[in-house]
């Protein structure tokens, strides 16, 4: 609806230097016009809807995915859940090639907070798997970006399940 908006706009303005340039290249122009005033519509709605003073946004990455499969991961912060995300063969498969998932991005108001996310899927040896880490941290001015990390700890054929903070710097 935005970019309708924009384009009537901009196409109405531009009518006045019709006749200047053939409507080919009029049309690119404008097109382009359009994609650049989406872009920064949605930088602005992003940074309205969560600005950095009460922004937390959380993801998720999986290390090669060999001990564990992911089935889901339910979100709870201060002991109330806020998310929860079932997994698809093509979005496991996605992680262990190396994606990285934003699994979550809200508002929080400053102070001390705890996030727990609970891991459920297969373990070794196709056992059931669930997992459950915490994270306490402190909201202060900036964003808190965190990364929740499966990994495969070799070491006892288990898998790892770690909370990085993702710094501003």
């Amino acid at each position: 609806m935005r970019a309708l908006v924009l384009m009537v706009l901009i196409w109405s303005g531009n009518l006045a230097h019709a006749n200047t340039a053939p409507a080919a290249e009029q049309l690119e122009q404008l097109r382009q016009q359009v994609i650049q005033l989406n872009r920064e519509l949605f930088l602005l709605e992003e940074e309205l809807l969560f600005p950095p003073q009460t922004q937390l946004a959380l993801f998720l990455s999986v290390d090669t995915g060999q001990f564990f499969r992911l089935d889901s991961v339910e979100l709870h912060l201060n002991d109330k859940p806020i998310a929860a995300h079932l997994y698809t063969e093509q979005q496991w498969h996605a992680l262990q090639r190396g994606a990285i998932q934003p699994l979550f991005k809200t508002n929080v108001n400053a102070g001390k907070h705890n996030l727990t996310a609970v891991f459920v899927g297969k373990g070794p040896d196709n056992r059931d798997y669930r997992r459950a880490v915490s994270y306490p941290f402190d909201k202060a001015e900036d964003a808190v970006l965190l990364e929740l990390q499966i990994k495969d700890r070799s070491s006892d054929y288990q898998p790892e399940f770690v909370v990085m903070p993702w710094s501003n710097d």
